[in-house]
């Protein structure tokens, strides 16, 4: 049976969304292995969200906590916010107490890929304060590391990411993944989709 990969994520202007996809791709690479994405719910009326000139979401369906459950492995992606996970994604993992009730994610790998505005906008912070949620449902961290290569002690680019995960600068909102920043997305999807995999079959 393949190993079923759920990368979940909340995206308001399309950057986390971008990783995602080739996060996808990196993952779909390793034989034996289902991937499928899923965006987490909007929580802002459409209103605000105009105003904040967020375009309309992509036709990636809507997750509910209770499929977190079907998957064997989750990768979580978000944008930041004061260096923390944005609150549209705080606000599903919220609801997700009847599976820590009865520990359905137990056990389960989880990676995290993120965007912030700027270098110093929470490149390490937000993965690093997102870890608590996975560690109350008993989940098992996996993070890139150094696993990326020499991609990962680039100094000439602008290159978001971290040992935690996948990452880009947002900017004021113009700037997109770069080609180095979406490699080590697929790097992510295709290294965390292996020991997905392994786990599975250990099991």
């Amino acid at each position: 049976m393949a190993t079923k990969i759920y990368i979940v994520y909340y995206s308001m202007y399309g950057h986390v969304e971008k990783l995602a996809e080739e996060i996808k791709k990196g993952a779909s690479s390793v034989e034996g292995v289902d991937v499928k994405l899923w965006q987490v719910p909007e929580i802002l009326p459409e209103e605000v969200l105009g105003k904040m000139g967020a375009p309309p979401k992509s036709d990636v369906p809507i997750i509910t906590p209770n499929e977190l459950a079907d998957a064997d492995g989750i990768l979580f992606g978000f944008p930041t916010r004061f260096g923390m996970m944005a609150a549209q994604f705080k606000s599903f993992l919220d609801a997700t107490g009847g599976l820590w009730k009865t520990q359905q994610l137990a056990g389960k790998p989880a990676g995290i890929f993120y965007s912030t505005g700027s270098q110093g906008g929470g490149q390490e912070t937000t993965p690093l304060t997102s870890i608590t949620q996975l560690a109350h449902h008993g989940m098992i961290f996996v993070p890139i590391g150094y696993t990326f290569g020499a991609g990962m002690f680039e100094m000439e680019k602008v290159k978001g990411g971290s040992p935690y995960g996948a990452g880009t600068f947002a900017g004021d909102g113009s700037r997109f993944p770069s080609d180095l920043e979406l490699e080590q997305a697929f790097h992510q999807g295709k290294y965390f989709a292996g020991i997905a995999k392994k786990l599975k079959s250990s099991a």
